[in-house]
């Protein structure tokens, strides 16, 4: 019996060096991967912003003492504030942003708060993409939110015409597809409204959907309405004689014969509403970004 307790003993003595060695690199590997919190304070009868970089995707309060949502009709702007006033304990909240990017901050109260709007925008870009906290979304598949994010900046800033023959004319309003780009499994459409009049054009909504026509004794029309995963950037009137562009990323599809993507974009309160006709062979010809050699 003696000698099987000094063979366990052993064996225990052996075992806790490694279990310490290895707690010691677990205790490593967090600290070289912790991102570091923002502090800010908040208050009970004022609300503090913060404006992120990108649209707001998921929050989490570390306690009911703060209250937070998106600002209306901005997707990057967080509304924080106190909903106990004067407490002590400090707390915090988590952000996570369509670009991938995670963001912690730990909150105390304050009566009155040294700062009360925040702009994480400025310089937040380049610092990131150096050292990204990066969340990759499902929708996304396996490329990184802040990679997918670049990719769409990087297209829009080469602003690139890849495409000549897909466009749309009425009314002094110009409606084209500029380019068609393929990565890991993503379309990257990159679309431009030209207004050469002097009254505003107002977009109420764009649609891309895919039509197929059967044509017998009557036509028959079926549609599939295809919902962007992202665009780069908000849909936002075209002044006079200004122009604008976007890039919109789905999934990667293909058309059946006869059918045609229809990419449709609609006048509010107004009758210069233009579509596109692209047919599967410009689909099947789309460009990938990887032979683009774009400059990230």
């Amino acid at each position: 019996m003696k000698q099987f307790v000094k063979y366990l003993l052993a064996i225990i003595g052996a075992i806790n060096p490694l279990i310490t060695f290895a707690q010691a690199k677990q205790a490593e590997a967090l600290a070289l991967g912790a991102i570091p919190p923002y502090s800010i304070e908040v208050t009970y009868d004022k609300t503090s912003h913060i404006i992120f970089p990108a649209g707001i995707r998921y929050v989490d309060l570390g306690s009911d003492y703060i209250i937070a949502d998106k600002a209306a009709d901005a997707e990057n702007v967080l509304r924080v504030k106190a909903s106990v006033q004067g407490f002590t304990d400090q707390t915090n909240f988590s952000v996570i942003t369509e670009d991938g990017s995670f963001y912690g901050f730990d909150v105390c109260y304050s009566s009155a708060p040294a700062e009360m709007s925040y702009n994480l925008s400025k310089g937040e870009r380049q610092v990131r993409r150096n050292d990204a906290a990066d969340v990759q979304f499902e929708d996304l598949g396996t490329t990184p939110a802040s990679l997918t994010g670049l990719l769409m900046e990087t297209l829009y800033k080469n602003n690139k015409k890849a495409i000549k023959n897909i466009r749309s004319e009425s009314y002094g309003v110009t409606f084209r597809l500029k380019g068609i780009y393929v990565h890991n499994g993503k379309y990257y459409f990159h679309t431009e409204i030209e207004n050469e009049t002097f009254v505003p054009f107002a977009i109420d909504f764009i649609t891309f959907k895919i039509a197929d026509r059967k044509v017998a004794k009557r036509t028959v029309m079926q549609e599939k309405i295809l919902e962007p995963l992202r665009n780069y950037r908000p849909v936002i009137p075209v002044g006079g004689q200004a122009t604008e562009r976007n890039i919109y990323l789905l999934d990667v599809f293909t058309l059946s014969e006869g059918q045609v993507l229809l990419i449709e974009v609609f006048e509010k309160n107004g009758g210069r509403s233009q579509v596109l006709k692209v047919k599967n062979s410009d689909l099947v010809k789309a460009l990938p970004l990887e032979k683009l050699r774009l400059k990230l």
